[in-house]
């Protein structure tokens, strides 16, 4: 498994979130492991096809995505994840990957992303397979998780 793939996810996600929560985040290690599933978090799903092929997948702790949610919405307190605030956080999710795919096309690795899917927690239960993860740590906020699964 191209391991060194998430690095640009990683990159891009600390870069967007640092920008829409003014945070400060410290990147965990990456590892190859077995997927992880984690319950009471948010899960946003991203597809990709091209020169890689596989899936990306966003996990927030509950809280967290509604910090973010409402620092997405200039502030206003969030207290549950409805409708805009799930439409909200898989923009997020879409302008990371973005700024990823940006990332890896200028080292030649050509990938189209598919919009995100908001998943709920029974879809994510169901998941298996060996996975590249790594953390982000956002200063008093919580944890970004972001698992990649790439098909060789």
């Amino acid at each position: 498994m191209k391991i060194t793939y998430i690095d640009h996810f990683v990159e891009s996600a600390s870069s967007v979130i640092q920008q829409v929560c003014q945070v400060e985040i410290s990147r965990g290690e990456k590892e190859e492991r077995d997927w992880t599933y984690r319950e009471g978090h948010t899960w946003i799903h991203i597809g990709m096809t091209g020169h890689v092929k596989g899936d990306v997948f966003f996990g927030l702790e509950n809280n967290l995505a509604l910090q973010i949610v409402s620092a997405m919405m200039g502030g206003y307190p969030v207290q549950e994840m409805d409708e805009l605030g799930k439409s909200a956080i898989s923009e997020l999710g879409n302008m990371i990957s973005g700024n990823a795919s940006t990332l890896l096309s200028q080292q030649g690795i050509l990938i189209d992303i598919s919009p995100p899917h908001f998943l709920p927690q029974e879809e994510m239960a169901e998941r298996t397979g060996s996975a590249v993860s790594a953390a982000l740590e956002l200063q008093d906020m919580g944890r970004f998780q972001i698992q990649m699964i790439v098909l060789e």
